[in-house]
């Protein structure tokens, strides 16, 4: 069965930078797009940035250049190196994988799987 858990959020002020991780297991996620979402209290959910098999990326307008995804392998970890943050990052932050019976369809990829998330909060 595909697993996804997240770590890595917390509270920071803005301007600083926190590196998020999802942990992938029953996955072969370098097959298929994979990437992060955010959604803020009363906010729509929204995509953050995927990458695909081919190790092409594709970031939404919300974080402009200020993050980075990256995977290792060996580890079966999907990384979000974030920079610049900003109040109006504060949301909850998924990891998310495409598969066959995706719903969710962001930037070519069908997003199926799903982790439980981990807050990140950016206060001023």
């Amino acid at each position: 069965q595909v697993q996804l858990v997240e770590s890595g959020g917390g509270s920071v002020q803005a301007g600083g930078s926190l590196r998020l991780s999802c942990a992938v297991s029953g996955y072969t996620y370098s097959r298929d797009c994979m990437g992060w979402f955010r959604q803020a209290p009363g906010k729509e959910r929204e995509g953050v940035v995927v990458i695909d098999s081919d190790g092409s990326t594709s970031y939404g307008d919300c974080v402009k250049g200020r993050v980075t995804i990256s995977k290792d392998n060996a580890k079966n970890t999907l990384y979000l190196q974030m920079n610049s943050l900003k109040p109006e990052d504060t949301a909850m932050y998924y990891c998310a994988a495409e598969g066959p019976f995706g719903i969710t369809w962001y930037r070519g990829c069908q997003f199926e799987y799903w982790g439980q998330g981990t807050q990140v909060t950016v206060s001023s």
